[in-house]
């Protein structure tokens, strides 16, 4: 009896000491998960594919083409969590929690390209990781293609992350800058009227 009592304390325990843990540590997006919870969280993820998505291929064949418009997608869509490298080391990434995985090490990398494609169209709860997929008739090339492009990550040269950079999306203090220097070089030197100020 007391070696089964025994047996029943050690799961209590242990949840009671994770959360003296978390109530002692906060809950501030700005931690690294401690090694626990990066096991936890990737055995949830695994766990949440089901078996038939992990085994599905990829319907699309890869070719130059096809990775030139999933780069496109990918510094549009997914390079401000994820970085045009797939690192995960940007302002937006870095504030996630967890933090956005390093697509290009071996924890992404070895992913079926099922799983891939199954996170990128369903995303992942309780992460930063939207669904991106929409549900219809039609299959979702625009993720698969992306799937190709992630397997591409450990590979990418220089020069595609320096084009990758025209492709990504600008912030509205940006394209105010862009403009500036557009009418300065162009010789127009008035202020451009107010989004707000209306013409009567």
């Amino acid at each position: 009896m007391k070696i089964i009592l025994g047996i029943a304390i050690i799961p209590v325990a242990g949840i009671g000491a994770a959360a003296w843990l978390l109530v002692g540590r906060g809950f501030s997006a700005r931690e690294e998960p401690t090694a626990l919870e990066a096991f936890v969280a990737r055995r949830l993820r695994s766990v949440a594919t089901p078996k038939d998505a992990k085994n599905t291929r990829n319907p699309v064949a890869a070719s130059k083409e096809v990775l030139s418009e999933a780069m496109v997608h990918f510094a549009d869509h997914c390079a401000i969590c994820h970085g045009n490298d797939g690192s995960g080391d940007t302002s937006i990434g870095k504030g996630l929690y967890p933090k956005p995985p390093d697509m290009r090490h071996a924890q992404t990398q070895n992913l079926t390209d099922g799983e891939l494609f199954y996170i990128i169209h369903n995303g992942i709860r309780l992460t930063g990781m939207p669904a991106f997929g929409q549900e219809t008739e039609e299959p979702d090339l625009d993720s698969w293609r992306l799937v190709h492009f992630i397997r591409h990550l450990p590979n990418i040269t220089s020069d595609e992350l320096e084009s990758m950079k025209s492709m990504n999306p600008k912030s509205k203090h940006e394209l105010e800058e862009e403009e500036a220097i557009r009418r300065f070089l162009a010789g127009d030197d008035t202020e451009s009227p107010s989004p707000s100020h209306k013409h009567d």
